[in-house]
């Protein structure tokens, strides 16, 4: 009975009503998992099994919340984004204008650092210059949405500004570096075969007059849609990334409930002049995305890990990864991929330098 009543409301106050919902299910989340805790007469502070277990419970519960809400709302936006007039738009503009929009379109795609090389394969394929794909294919993963909204709701909001003005900087600084070089030579023929002109390609005569005599009706993009394509990105994205979700928040329950509080202090401090490299390799192998990094670097970081480090790891966490470097491979020659690991790795490790002194 419910469930058809909504039905029948419109589309405009559904989404309303669904956005009021998220917003008291993640308001109360924690009060939620506090007063269950409490009921059963259990101890969440401290060390030891349960606060880790307080910690998983209600960290996973939170981020999500979060996940899917901001997956559905840059799901709405990306309904209504047409990628091949970005394409087309971008090919006319400047070097610098270029890389802003590469920067601003990589912010709205998805975040994991592998499901961006299709896109950047179809930029490269379409002639759009090297060093503004270069610069999309950084800012993709390194500057997400996803991550800067967990990052504010952990540590604040002036670590989540700094965290996506640091991410678009290596992103431009990169891509305007590269620009001055020459490095379509070092791109495999895969990506550098482009299609034949239009009027290159013959065309049967009968599909010519078809097309003229007959205009080919275009689906009309509506908020009905819009939503359903939305759902479908939250179905699509949350059910791959669940799985390291959990093993995020697992790993970082583990050390919110067992490691002592200044062991990371001592092994990863600021007084440390190797840690933020350390730091930044160490995350190359977990292939993260925002949604489980976030968790350990809560933990990390209230153990006593500097802004400057957590930053790092987060970056080269969901930026860098061994399935983007083996997919990459088969676009870049050798060269190419190292200068673009490389670049992207100096530019976490000094940001990482950067925000501990700003931040001490």
């Amino acid at each position: 009975m419910v469930r058809h009543t909504v039905q029948r409301l419109p589309i405009a106050v559904r989404l309303v009503l669904l956005a009021l919902g998220a917003v008291a299910l993640y308001t109360f989340n924690e009060q939620v998992w506090d007063a269950a805790f409490d009921l059963a007469g259990w101890n969440y502070n401290g060390m030891g099994f349960v606060p880790a277990a307080h910690f998983f419970l209600y960290d996973t519960a939170k981020i999500f919340l979060l996940l899917t809400a901001i997956v559905f709302a840059v799901g709405l936006l990306r309904a209504s984004l047409n990628t091949d007039r970005v394409r087309d738009w971008l090919e006319g503009k400047g070097l610098v204008v270029g890389l802003l929009l590469a920067i601003v379109l990589g912010v709205v795609t998805p975040f994991c650092s592998c499901s961006s090389i299709p896109l950047f394969i179809g930029f490269v394929a379409a002639g759009i210059p090297l060093s503004i794909t270069l610069t999309f294919l950084i800012a993709s993963p390194l500057v997400s949405e996803i991550a800067a909204v967990l990052i504010a709701t952990h540590f604040g909001w002036q670590i989540a500004v700094a965290y996506v003005m640091a991410g678009a900087t290596i992103a431009f600084v990169i891509g305007l570096t590269l620009s001055r070089f020459h490095l379509e030579p070092l791109l495999e023929p895969l990506v550098t075969r482009r299609p034949a002109p239009v009027s290159q390609v013959s065309v049967p005569a009968e599909t010519v007059i078809g097309a003229s005599a007959t205009k080919i009706a275009q689906p009309r993009v509506t908020w009905a849609l819009r939503t359903t394509m939305a759902w479908d990105d939250v179905r699509d994205i949350v059910g791959k990334v669940w799985p390291w979700i959990i093993v995020g928040v697992g790993i970082g329950a583990a050390i919110h409930g067992w490691v002592p509080g200044n062991f990371f202090a001592h092994i990863a401090g600021a007084d440390n002049i190797f840690a933020v490299p350390l730091v930044s390799l160490a995350a190359v192998p977990l292939y993260a995305n925002g949604g489980a990094v976030i968790p350990i670097a809560e933990a990390l970081w209230v153990k006593g890990l500097p802004v400057g480090t957590m930053l790092a790891f987060i970056m080269s966490a969901i930026a860098l990864s061994i399935p983007e470097a083996i997919m990459l491979r088969r676009v870049m020659k050798p060269r190419l991929l190292a200068i673009f690991f490389g670049s992207v790795t100096l530019g976490i490790i000094v940001t990482g330098y950067f925000f501990n002194l700003v931040f001490s």
